[in-house]
């Protein structure tokens, strides 16, 4: 016998063990929901001692401006609070609840009913810019309050368009008071 049909056997056996891996078929298997991928994770900016702080709050997708102020409007945890971590946004209840709420020592104005966040500010997207206005209910536009708000859209700016340059923020308080993010630093996570 030639070496040629001596190999023929071994490579037959060879391409039989790997078309078949003795795992038998079975039919479509139900085991739950579809695949969801990867939970976003957005920053928001909270206080701590008078200083601004990021703090990562996983969200649903698809991840806006908005979504991303309606979580830092909602304020820090009780957790965070433990660890100090203020707001000097006035409370939000819960996206649509008017429940009463505790009022953080930070908090504008008297202890008050939560309020939904999207009666507390309203944002506008465009390619230019984001404008945030605050309503009346929200209190003073201080700095703090605004680097907050800034910060906070410019990080979900950036997960909801990773590879654009980041827009300029605009928030406007009740008053009229005008700031821009141009000169707001946000601290890294």
């Amino acid at each position: 016998m030639t070496p040629r049909r001596r190999s023929a056997p071994l490579w037959l056996a060879a391409l039989c063990a790997l078309t078949s891996c003795g795992i038998p078929t079975t039919g479509v298997v139900e085991a739950g929901g579809p695949a969801s991928g990867v939970t976003p994770v957005i920053q928001v900016y909270y206080v701590v001692d008078g200083t601004l702080v990021a703090v990562p709050r996983r969200t649903t997708a698809p991840v806006d401006v908005a979504k991303a102020l309606e979580t830092l409007l909602l304020g820090p945890t009780d957790g965070e609070r433990r660890k100090r971590i203020t707001t000097r946004l006035p409370p939000a209840a819960g996206l649509f609840t008017a429940t009463p709420i505790p009022t953080s020592p930070d908090a504008p104005g008297p202890p008050q009913q939560g309020h939904r966040p999207s009666d507390l500010v309203t944002v506008t997207e465009r390619e230019d810019g984001i404008t945030v206005r605050l309503a009346p209910s929200a209190g003073r536009l201080s700095d703090l309050v605004a680097a907050q708000l800034s910060c906070t859209a410019t990080a979900a700016q950036r997960v909801a368009d990773p590879g654009s340059q980041p827009v300029p923020v605009t928030v406007t308080g009740s008053d009229g008071r005008r700031v821009e993010s141009s000169g707001v630093r946000c601290p890294d996570a």
